[in-house]
């Protein structure tokens, strides 16, 4: 698995209702693709490809999940365009969408779509 120290420390520190979904999410994401890295930003997990940060977890405090699909810390400009066949993505603007799982269920039933999509968006944000 290639997950930085600091993530190592953070998940072991983790205290949130659904650890084990996100432990889930992780190891998922790292099985995919051997460019996929994970460590820690914006005080979450985040996912990198080919050393970019493009998938961060936004750990609800009310207790669910959420992962931000980003191009970076800021928005980019130019035309960018992503076309989602799992309807998982909410677009909070046209370059950074937001993947909601409220419960075990939803991680457990959408685990491959949201890993497929997850990797589409980083070899799309490349």
């Amino acid at each position: 698995m290639r997950m930085t120290r600091e993530l190592e420390g953070y998940m072991s520190a983790l205290a949130h209702p659904m650890r084990a979904q996100v432990e889930t999410v992780l190891v998922a994401m790292l099985s995919e693709d051997a460019d996929i890295a994970a460590g820690v930003k914006w005080n979450a997990p985040s996912f990198t490809w080919k050393g970019e940060d493009r998938v961060t977890f936004r750990l609800h405090p009310k207790g669910w999940l959420q992962l931000i699909l980003h191009r970076g810390a800021k928005p980019r400009d130019g035309a960018f365009a992503f076309e989602d066949p799992t309807g998982l993505i909410t677009w909070l603007a046209p370059d950074r969408g937001m993947i909601e799982l409220r419960d075990s269920t939803a991680v457990a039933t959408n685990l491959p779509a949201v890993v497929a999509v997850s990797r589409a968006w980083m070899v799309a944000t490349a």
